[in-house]
């Protein structure tokens, strides 16, 4: 395992500021049976939980599909082809992403998951908290999808998983605090880190992934996987002869 998968967590953490920014609303409004803290303490991790199975699932999905890629390509040729992506998606408008979530089955899945939140923000009990969380992990999301190239990368669907879950495991310290009423970032700074360090973050790792694709032997930046598999397959034949 590469130190691909530790970027997950990264992704996750500085991805938080746009959690705030995007979800933070609905954290605020999320019922809660009682008003104490423990009640509200153990509302936010389950529905940080909820978010972070549904990440899990879409890691295993595109995984599967990163898996079928290697198939036909090697995983450095996906490595590149998904810094590629993730630096094409990041000079686009925000309104290009808008339009896909009203282009529709995508418009109408969106519309039947704010029915469903509607129904669920009637009800005040711990098990609403968690499914508000798996409801909220489907929604159209940039941060969401750089993080799922990010798994497509691994190859591997088991891999897909744990990357996702260290991904969401990155954006629920932000979120849990916001959700008890703690400022952990003032609103000035959250706003600078927003607009100046995540797009500077998700150019090096775009950059990252084309580097690690292209095999250049560094240790943790670009290794030779491929020189590596070579070897042991040789020792192999060795031991076999």
């Amino acid at each position: 395992m590469d130190y691909l998968i530790y970027s997950a967590f990264l992704v996750g953490l500085m991805g938080s500021l746009h959690c705030v920014g995007m979800c933070g609303p609905l954290v605020l409004a999320m019922p809660i049976p009682r008003k104490t803290l423990y009640s509200q303490l153990k509302a936010r991790l389950l529905y940080n939980l909820g978010r972070t199975t549904t990440y899990a699932l879409l890691g295993a999905l595109v995984g599967l599909v990163g898996r079928a890629f290697t198939l036909t390509v090697s995983q450095q040729w996906l490595s590149i082809l998904v810094g590629i992506l993730i630096g094409f998606g990041m000079a686009l408008p925000n309104r290009y992403f808008q339009k896909i979530s009203l282009f529709g089955p995508a418009y109408q899945f969106t519309s039947y998951l704010r029915h469903q939140f509607a129904q669920l923000f009637r009800q005040k009990n711990l098990q609403a908290s968690f499914l508000l969380g798996i409801l909220n992990g489907f929604l159209p999301c940039g941060l969401v999808y750089l993080a799922l190239a990010g798994a497509l990368a691994t190859g591997e669907w088991g891999l897909g998983v744990l990357y996702m879950i260290l991904f969401g495991l990155g954006t629920t310290p932000l979120m849990l605090a916001m959700g008890l009423g703690i400022s952990l970032i003032k609103p000035s700074m959250r706003q600078f880190l927003h607009r100046s360090l995540l797009p500077g973050f998700t150019l090096l790792l775009a950059l990252w992934f084309v580097l690690r694709g292209l095999n250049l032997g560094v240790p943790y930046l670009s290794p030779q996987v491929q020189a590596g598999q070579a070897v042991v397959q040789d020792a192999c034949c060795v031991e076999e002869e």
